[in-house]
């Protein structure tokens, strides 16, 4: 018996193991850290935005592959 990580409703995955839970958990955390230390030393509203975007966007599609592969129906 394999306990599904997410759960898909839509085009979107929500967590539904408490792995899931952990994954986005420790995504936040990254993408909060990633922030704060970007922030520290940018001079404006858009030297903040290009400074995150990159580490955002890969790590929100790590998330979303880690996502598609563990849950309800997928095909490893």
């Amino acid at each position: 018996m394999t306990k599904h990580w997410f759960a898909r409703k839509g085009w979107v995955h929500y967590p539904a193991g408490w792995q899931g839970w952990l994954v986005v958990a420790a995504g936040a955390m990254f993408l909060v850290n990633v922030f704060v230390a970007v922030d520290r030393h940018s001079h404006s509203v858009s030297d903040t935005l290009y400074g995150i975007f990159p580490y955002w966007a890969l790590t929100f599609l790590l998330i979303e592959w880690v996502a598609s592969r563990t849950c309800a129906g997928s095909n490893p």
